[in-house]
């Protein structure tokens, strides 16, 4: 049994448009959605609703000698290891026109309208496939929707070479590496694969140092912020109703509906109940579903197939084997993570003695001239023990006094700021993951942290220079301005819990945190930090594939 594949027209046709684009969607299997892709989609739904097949009271088929129009006709040809679902096809006889449609305008040189290459090439592609079929095509014809205007093209040698060369082009593309991006080309500013391909960021790590005539441009990259549900209340129950998701409490009364158009991912805390239906309806979306205990631990995570790219994973897998690279990672992430710690430190607490932030700042160099990642860990851990020593210093509340005398623990949490700091820490864990997710990397094959079953290793390397600037910050900002407090904890036997009312308290200062623009130093455009720690793994998916030379994390004046 031969598993042959054919390729599809519209991604083919993608080639003659970008190289990389073709490529990140055919072979690595990435698709976002943005506002350019939506309205194509809704075009597209109109028009792509299969044809019936008319048949006769007895279930005979109709055989019409009349023009007729059929939507989604579906065409495969072995030869040329091609396929196409053509939006609409006129058939008159043995004679079939391709109509292709598009939501936007044509090319356009003066008064004159002409057909975008990829427009071209696609519809080659199609009417090289209905005359392998058996049709004579004559012409193919491009709708604009925008625009509410058709075009024609003869289909003539010249158009077929054209469409078979690019087929060609395209197959020997997917046989090679990752094309790079295109530089300070206008074509990157619609495309909807931008947040994955990084062409400015990435352009602009590999030129920095050329000549001026080379230098990539720096461009605000798509507000593309997503809806982050998280459900706590327990016995509350989740269903789906259309493209709405419906929440409702443990009696069935209805407390929220969302529009599942917008949302980014769903977590659950504890015992919260989800209908299959919901489910499917948010794999079928993309929307990954976090399992997680009442205190926030990730238990399973639904993740949707088309979330995973085999060849970010395989460089991944191979460089992450590679002793020179888990050191070069490591070092980047503690030295932008101690960095933090001494910002964070100077900034908040006003009796901290002068040596401390030397003494960090030595560690810095330390690091960076370390010879093995367990040197790193080793000054990380210094640092770790010097930043939370003078930790309770930067919190005004009383309650800072008490994690003064316990210092840093874990598990259990003792006092009301280390259990907070653990909740903390637990959800940027989960925000890392997703974040790992979005970027294709595997979760759990990480450098500076080993990997062991059921940790997500990668992640919690990427949360490293994250912990100061978005867990430790909300728990001083939490503390200081007296929105959480000790009513919003219970102390037991076992340790010093978060209530559900402190927990609904946090989740409110975690979504505003999380959702706060702050400026990135290299590259100069605003983003949440939500966005900055998916743009850090999606640079360390680009930095594994080879296409940065250095890779470096954000850090704070």
């Amino acid at each position: 049994m031969t598993d042959e594949y054919l390729w599809p027209a519209r991604n083919v046709a993608e080639y003659a448009y970008c190289p990389r684009l073709f490529y990140l969607m055919e072979v690595e299997g990435l698709h976002l959605v943005n506002v350019h892709t939506e309205e194509g989609m809704n075009i597209h739904r109109k028009v792509d609703k299969p044809s019936r097949v008319k048949r006769s009271k007895e279930g005979d088929l109709i055989q019409e000698e009349q023009p007729k129009s059929v939507r989604s006709f579906t065409v495969r040809n072995s030869e040329l290891k091609l396929m196409a679902i053509i939006d609409l096809v006129d058939i008159d006889g043995n004679q079939a026109t391709p109509i292709e449609y598009r939501k936007g305008r044509p090319r356009r040189k003066g008064n004159f309208a002409e057909p975008w290459p990829t427009e071209r090439v696609q519809v080659g592609l199609q009417a090289l496939l209905l005359e392998q079929t058996g049709y004579e095509v004559k012409e193919a014809q491009i709708y604009y929707a925008r625009e509410k205007m058709k075009l024609s093209l003869i289909v003539d040698t010249a158009l077929k070479d054209e469409a078979l060369e690019i087929l060609e082009e395209a197959k020997n593309c997917a046989k090679g590496s990752r094309p790079l991006p295109l530089v300070n080309d206008e074509r990157c500013s619609g495309c909807s694969l931008q947040p994955l391909c990084l062409p400015n960021e990435i352009n602009y790590e590999r030129l920095k140092n050329a000549d001026e005539e080379f230098q990539p441009r720096k461009v605000w990259p798509p507000c593309d912020e997503g809806i982050q549900v998280v459900v706590q209340q327990q016995g509350t129950k989740i269903g789906v109703s259309g493209m709405s998701m419906r929440i409702k409490d443990a009696q069935g009364t209805l407390q929220k509906e969302i529009p599942l158009t917008n949302v980014e991912s769903v977590s659950l805390l504890g015992s919260v109940q989800i209908s299959t239906q919901a489910v499917q309806t948010l794999s079928d979306l993309g929307i990954p579903i976090a399992y997680l205990s009442p205190v926030g631990r990730l238990i399973a995570l639904i993740d949707p197939l088309d979330s995973t790219s085999a060849e970010i994973r395989r460089s991944q897998v191979r460089k992450l084997d590679d002793p020179t690279v888990v050191l070069e990672l490591s070092k980047a992430l503690i030295i932008a993570k101690i960095a933090n710690q001494r910002t964070l430190l100077m900034r908040n607490n006003a009796a901290l003695p002068e040596n401390v932030a030397k003494d960090l700042k030595k560690l810095i160099a330390l690091t960076e001239k370390a010879k093995s990642v367990d040197s790193v860990r080793g000054y990380e851990g210094q640092a770790a023990s010097l930043y939370f020593r003078h930790f309770a210093g930067t919190i005004k509340d009383i309650l800072s006094e008490e994690f003064q005398k316990n210092g840093r623990v874990r598990r259990p949490a003792l006092d009301p700021i280390n259990a907070c700091l653990s909740f903390a820490y637990t959800n940027l864990t989960n925000e890392s993951v997703a974040a790992c997710r979005l970027a294709r990397l595997e979760p759990s094959i990480g450098a500076l942290h080993v990997s062991r079953p059921g940790r997500p290793a990668l992640a919690l390397d990427l949360m490293e220079p994250f912990r100061p600037l978005i867990a430790d910050s909300i728990v001083i900002s939490a503390f200081n301005r007296g929105e959480l407090g000790e009513g919003h904890f219970i102390r037991t036997a076992s340790g010093c819990l978060m209530t559900d009312f402190g927990r609904r308290a946090f989740y409110n200062i975690y979504a505003r945190r999380m959702d706060t623009l702050i400026t990135h130093p290299t590259y100069g455009y605003r983003l949440s930090y939500r966005r900055m720690l998916i743009l850090h793994a999606r640079m360390i998916a680009a930095w594994l594939m080879g296409e940065i030379p250095d890779l470096s994390f954000l850090t704070t004046r």
